[in-house]
């Protein structure tokens, strides 16, 4: 190669250096994208598409949901960069639900997850905005939440919750309305439901309020759209009260002089002719007082189920001063009522003096005899219930500080085995 020729390629390099120095950004300088970085990345689970919204419904493509309430992975909800959400910890469990023996759903402070095996694994959580107050199933694929605020901050009694459904088995959720009280919700189709006295025939959008008697001592219960069951205090009288006609007008079934007052309660049916009233007394030395009773011919006669009078907190509703016999559940104080069918219903019992305060017991005809399991378990929370039949049940211990227990039961609660131990529980502030 020749002098002259190696030179003019020693000036081309040179000039070319010159122009892309030019071009380059100066020191201390970061260079601009052409154009921002695209949306639609969703959480829980998966990516959403571009021209959609998270939640499934009306919104601008990449906002934040109104379900999970979590911008896009690194994005903020104005779009800006930001690392991405902290994983859902599993730990605050507050609703439980059952699809069959092995299906069913958990929800918690902000998530809601799924186990198709019985408790030993689970879906990734999928992130709502607060309590998960309650679930509610109609089979394996139609599931609602109810989700709002927690404690005396959202005042139990009038807050208004938000309502959440699935159809796919709890893989997407998208907001269905709002229930406008605290009681038990149950779906009896896919757009019918009731919550205490208020009825929704489009799936949550709007309510109506069903008429019911006053001076009531527990929530109403509506099994369907006429038959329906209430209690109300008349003077020194409980009296429960059945409606044919959807509460237009109501008759009195039963009537228990008591000398205890009533400071809460249930009342669940498992038929048109069928309820459990379960009724709290008063409370007195870490004790808690309370009966439950069942009819199973629509209040022509009753049985009384449990009459757990104690020491610390005087008779059961509906019983004397002095009575101290009767039928009893295990523990000084009641804990969830799961009833499965007109024969067989479960019943938890706490002990919270007890180095194990947790108990079960159950009755398999009706109420006229009832066992209590020689089981117990630690945890000094609230206890969580769902049975799936005669056989096959969920129970969850919960504590503030230890992290809760998931244990199943195949043979009517008689043994109980340990599915699964959720994540500790983070401080409260």
């Amino acid at each position: 190669m020749t002098f002259t020729r190696l030179f003019r390629m020693f000036l081309l390099t040179c000039a070319l250096a010159v122009v892309l120095g030019a071009c380059s950004p100066k020191a201390g300088e970061s260079a601009q994208p052409a154009s921002p970085p695209a949306s639609g990345t969703g959480t829980n689970g998966g990516s959403q598409s571009p021209d959609k919204p998270a939640d499934g419904g009306a919104g601008t493509p990449g906002t934040t949901s109104p379900v999970t309430g979590s911008p896009a992975p690194g994005e903020a909800a104005g779009g800006s960069a930001q690392k991405p959400p902290a994983a859902v910890k599993m730990d605050r469990i507050t609703a439980m639900r059952l699809a069959d023996a092995k299906s069913g759903w958990v929800g918690g402070d902000g998530w809601i997850a799924r186990t198709d095996d019985g408790g030993a694994t689970w879906t990734k959580p999928y992130s709502v905005k607060g309590i998960v107050h309650q679930l509610f199933a109609l089979n394996g694929q139609d599931v609602w939440a109810v989700v709002g605020a927690e404690g005396a901050a959202a005042d139990a009694k009038k807050v208004e919750r938000s309502l959440l459904v699935s159809k796919d088995g709890g893989s997407s959720w998208t907001a269905a309305g709002t229930v406008p009280n605290a009681g038990f919700l149950h779906f009896v189709a896919k757009e019918e439901a009731y919550s205490a006295n208020a009825k929704t025939t489009d799936g949550g959008k709007t309510w109506t309020t069903l008429p019911v008697p006053e001076e009531l001592a527990v929530d109403p219960y509506f099994h369907d759209a006429a038959n329906g069951w209430a209690v109300a205090l008349e003077k020194d009288m409980i009296v429960v009260k059945r409606t044919t006609d959807g509460g237009k007008t109501w008759q009195d079934v039963m009537s228990r002089k008591t000398v205890s007052q009533v400071t809460g309660g249930s009342i669940r049916s498992a038929g048109a002719e069928d309820a459990w009233v379960e009724l709290i007394g008063e409370s007195g030395m870490t004790q808690t007082s309370y009966s439950l009773f069942h009819t199973t011919d629509g209040g022509k006669t009753w049985q009384t189920v449990l009459a757990n009078s104690t020491a610390g907190a005087g008779p059961a509703p509906g019983f004397p001063i002095d009575h101290s016999d009767g039928p009893k559940n295990g523990g000084n104080k009641p804990g969830p009522l799961y009833v499965v069918n007109p024969q067989v219903a479960f019943m938890g019992g706490q002990c919270m003096a007890c180095d194990k305060p947790n108990t079960i017991g159950w009755t398999t005809d009706g109420g006229k005899t009832w066992v209590n399991g020689e089981t117990a378990f630690t945890g000094y929370g609230e206890q969580l219930l769902a049975i799936s039949d005669a056989h096959n049940g969920w129970w969850i211990c919960t504590d503030n500080a230890e992290p809760a227990v998931m244990y199943t039961t195949a043979d009517g609660g008689k043994t109980w085995k340990k599915a699964h131990t959720f994540e500790k529980p983070s401080p409260q502030s």
